[in-house]
């Protein structure tokens, strides 16, 4: 008589188990499949709650302190913040879109609370009938933005006025900004009014479609190892606008003027509109400037309405550039 061992009457094949695995699955009802819980676009990082909608996102953070997570995906959405700390922050950078909206008629993000962080998002699209829709409106506090993209809007960051304000940017990217065809004047890439400081680091400005790049009201204004590339721009205006004058550091960025401009008498200009702010000490450094290839202007790299005392040094400009011009 030929004798089994017990182990091998005690295991199915192989192929047995292959089969029973695939019969469960097709006895798994479709409805059930479908009822499987989906990733929500808006997740709170302390708690794992998930929201469908921005607004109700921020609104479970209140007046606390909490950061909200974005899954990948472009949203249709706005949000305005009336308090607390919040922090922005896509899961992936660069993988989550704000398109196409503005609340209260101004910005993707509102933000009137008492600091805001973003972090790897993306602002795209935003048009209001003024023509100031940006992708965040700061309105009180502070703002730090890092690793974020603005493009094809008529603004990409936008302040309010208050000496509590404090807008700091960097290693992000303003693409396609600015427009001068509003009712309330010029819209551009960043434009802060008279707050405590604007600081912008290792950051990208290109293609500009009207109005300035960087347009500062600050009583500080530090920009630094950033680029201006008006090789693409239409329409635009200066590199650097500090229209009330104001104290700071430009320093290490490279600048190229193209050949569509509303006004290339100068890259950067100081009180323009009445010097608010003490100009002295204001540091313009180690920056490179020229035009871009075969464009031949009458250009200053800066030009000053204040008559302060600018310091300006080591900056290697291209032909037919003029370092500084008193206006």
């Amino acid at each position: 008589m030929t004798h089994r061992s017990a182990s091998s009457c005690s295991r199915p094949s192989l192929w047995a188990v292959g089969v029973l695995g695939a019969l469960a699955v097709v006895a798994i009802p479709a409805a059930a499949l479908l009822a499987q819980p989906r990733a929500a676009p808006f997740t709170l990082a302390e708690n794992g709650r998930g929201f469908d909608r921005l607004q109700d996102a921020v609104d479970a953070i209140g007046g606390g302190s909490g950061t909200i997570l974005f899954a990948p995906g472009t949203y249709n959405q706005c949000a305005v913040q009336d308090a607390g700390n919040i922090t922005y922050r896509a899961r992936e950078f660069g993988t989550a879109t704000l398109a196409g909206e503005a609340c209260e008629g101004k910005a993707a993000l509102v933000l009137d609370g008492e600091a805001a962080t973003v972090i790897g998002l993306v602002f795209a699209d935003i048009s209001v009938p003024d023509r100031n829709g940006a992708g965040i409106r700061l309105q009180s506090g502070e703002l730090a933005v890092t690793q974020s993209w603005f493009r094809d809007s008529e603004q990409g960051i936008l302040t309010h006025a208050g000496d509590d304000i404090r807008l700091r940017i960097d290693k992000s990217t303003f693409s396609r900004l600015g427009t001068c065809e509003g009712d309330g004047g010029c819209a551009h890439s960043i434009y802060t009014g008279e707050i405590a400081e604007t600081a912008v680091t290792r950051s990208r400005f290109e293609q500009g479609t009207g109005g300035h790049y960087v347009k500062s009201r600050a009583a500080r204004t530090v920009v630094e190892d950033s680029s201006f590339d008006d090789a693409g721009g239409r329409g635009t205006n200066y590199m650097i606008d500090l229209p009330n004058g104001g104290g700071g550091n430009i320093a290490g960025n490279w600048f190229v003027q193209g050949r569509d401009k509303e006004n290339y008498s100068a890259f950067i200009a100081v009180g323009a509109e009445g010097g608010q702010f003490s100009s002295d000490g204001l540091t313009i450094a180690g920056n490179d400037a020229r035009l871009v290839p075969g464009l031949r202007r009458n250009t200053a790299f800066v030009a000053d309405w204040t008559g302060d005392r600018l310091r300006l040094q080591d900056n290697t400009l291209g032909s037919g550039l003029r370092e500084f011009e008193r206006r």
